[in-house]
């Protein structure tokens, strides 16, 4: 059989290639939703993406007989290392044939890449981070919700061949608004609201950047302490937010509010894949037309983004935010949602999911690999 050759993406040309492998691998795939040409090129730009004032980023390409069968890239995020006191690296946007020898190429190229930047360890999938696609699909392989990943049934096995093993699993929960009506939630939200004095507010987009700066200061307070989470600078924050902002729905965009004091949110977007898996090329113009003609038949969100500052963690307001989400979803036409992604020992926000009846749906694994040093 022709050898793999794995070579770095440097030219425009390549990164092309790069963004546009993915349509050879799920050619017929009915689950995969094509993502954007434009977003994809924008989450790859290492000169205008702020993630990449941070960490470095080198992509590669997989090759056999003059045909591409795969792709990966290699990150050092020196931000998660310093925040979580760590020396690791990461790989992410992987896409393969079904092929061990292709899969073992990419990922020594990786793995090599890696070893000269002298990190002890590699991670992933994340593409390129823990705020963006993160995690390998093992269970639930139905069409991705917005902003999650997807990938074949046999990654799995290239990953765990290759000598991957797990260092988290992550929890994608299906809910229907019939499940969420006949809760235990539904029963005590009320009582919880009244007792510890919460309010609740939407976003307001016409005060946004005060808004944005609001969101950032609570996510950066009440996510420190997750398992491999990495707060967002404030550049970083902005060109998420103003990508965000140009999908999402203000209504469900919540707001804790407790003696006037902000203390917690929930952020929730309609699921444009809907909509989407029926635009294969990936262009702009087909997809903005799809949306202003289907929007209303959407019926499913994702919840994003749902927690409070640490010193309200044990005072019911998630419980509070996760029932007020699903109300301002259901005001909306909403009859289903997905909470994603959860952390498996994140006890807060799995015990919410039980008391909303949701039914855990996908999981997604994060790998690690050890690194040894050069010889």
């Amino acid at each position: 059989m022709t050898s793999v050759t794995v070579r770095r993406v440097a030219s425009k040309r390549d990164e092309t290639a790069f963004i546009k492998l993915p349509w050879a691998i799920y050619a017929g795939d009915p689950n995969w939703v094509p993502p954007l040409l434009m977003d994809r090129r924008k989450l790859i730009d290492r000169k205008n993406n702020p993630f990449y004032r941070h960490a470095a980023m080198e992509m590669f390409l997989a090759e056999r007989g003059g045909e591409r069968v795969g792709r990966i890239a290699a990150i050092v995020n020196d931000n998660h290392n310093r925040e979580h006191g760590e020396n690791i690296g990461f790989f992410g946007f992987f896409e393969c044939v079904d092929d061990p020898a292709v899969a073992k190429a990419l990922f020594d190229a990786a793995a090599d890449w890696l070893r000269g930047r002298g990190v002890t360890a590699m991670r992933g999938p994340a593409s390129p981070s823990v705020n963006d696609e993160y995690g390998l699909l093992i269970e639930g392989f139905t069409p991705p919700r917005i902003l999650m990943a997807y990938n074949p049934p046999y990654y799995q096995g290239l990953a765990e061949g290759y000598g991957f093993v797990k260092a988290k699993d992550l929890y994608a929960y299906h809910l229907s608004q019939v499940r969420v009506a006949a809760s235990k939630l539904a029963r005590v939200a009320d009582v919880i609201e009244r007792r510890a004095s919460v309010k609740i507010r939407t976003i307001d987009f016409g005060n946004f950047d005060a808004e944005v700066a609001l969101l950032r200061e609570l996510y950066t307070r009440g996510w420190e302490r997750n398992w491999g989470e990495v707060p967002m600078d404030e550049e970083e924050f902005r060109y998420v937010a103003k990508d965000l902002k140009a999908i999402a729905d203000p209504d469900l965009i919540i707001i804790a509010e407790v003696g006037g004091k902000p203390v917690g949110f929930g952020m929730t977007l309609p699921d444009l894949n809907q909509i989407l898996i029926r635009n294969r090329r990936g262009w702009l113009l087909p997809a903005l037309v799809r949306i202003l003609l289907f929007r209303k038949r959407m019926d499913t969100v994702r919840i994003v983004i749902l927690g409070v500052l640490p010193e309200y963690a044990n005072a019911g307001v998630g419980s509070i935010l996760f029932y007020e989400t699903a109300r301002h979803a259901r005001l909306k036409g909403f009859d289903y949602g997905e909470a994603s992604w959860v952390i498996e020992d994140n006890v807060m926000m799995t015990r919410g999911a039980e008391m909303m009846n949701a039914v855990r749906a996908k999981t997604y694994r994060v790998y690690q690999y050890p690194l040894a040093p050069r010889d």
